[in-house]
């Protein structure tokens, strides 16, 4: 190869990699202007999530702003649950199809919706990582969608005015992780 064709492929990588990152930011920032910016759970911290739920195969686990996919896949993958995701990115709900994909989940599905559109009637376990101010917006939605027997899992945040429901709490890092019976 000449210097001038590998200094052309070069540019072109560099090109591409621009672009994504470019896209990613882009994504991030959305995301953000949305109410709630993409914060991605380690896998340590996931699987303690998961097994604090104690998750029976078959269930419906939603998850609101699902981002990449990771918890849902993940507790598709482990506990055999069937998996939606609603996230409003457009990115990050391909990321999602494509990580699903590789790893030949069957039982998940990523839709790209506002979260306060989701239908939530037929969820048995819901699991969300919201900002305090969009969960309490969506504090109305929840007590007339959530169907009673209904686990809701919200990482990082109380939902106010649900004491009473609160089944137990475990203290992941860097965020507790609350567990509601509704």
């Amino acid at each position: 190869m000449t210097r001038e064709i590998i200094y052309l492929i070069f540019l072109i990588i560099e090109l591409i990699l621009s672009v994504s990152i470019a896209s990613y930011l882009a994504g991030l920032l959305y995301s953000s202007l949305k109410g709630a910016p993409y914060v991605p759970t380690e896998k340590k911290v996931i699987d303690e999530m998961l097994k604090a739920a104690e998750l029976k195969k078959g269930q419906l686990f939603l998850e609101l702003g699902s981002g990449d996919g990771r918890i849902v896949c993940r507790a598709v993958k482990k506990y055999g649950v069937r998996g939606l995701g609603v996230e409003v990115n457009p990115l990050l709900v391909q990321n999602a199809r494509l990580q699903a994909r590789l790893q030949k989940l069957a039982g998940v599905k990523f839709v790209k919706q506002n979260i306060f559109n989701a239908d939530l009637k037929s969820a048995e376990v819901i699991y969300l990582f919201l900002m305090p101010k969009l969960i309490k917006e969506l504090f109305p939605k929840f007590q007339k969608e959530i169907k009673k027997g209904a686990l809701v899992i919200s990482h990082g945040f109380k939902i106010e005015n649900w004491e009473n429901k609160l089944a137990h709490v475990i203290k992941t890092k860097p965020f507790p992780t609350y567990y509601y019976r509704v």
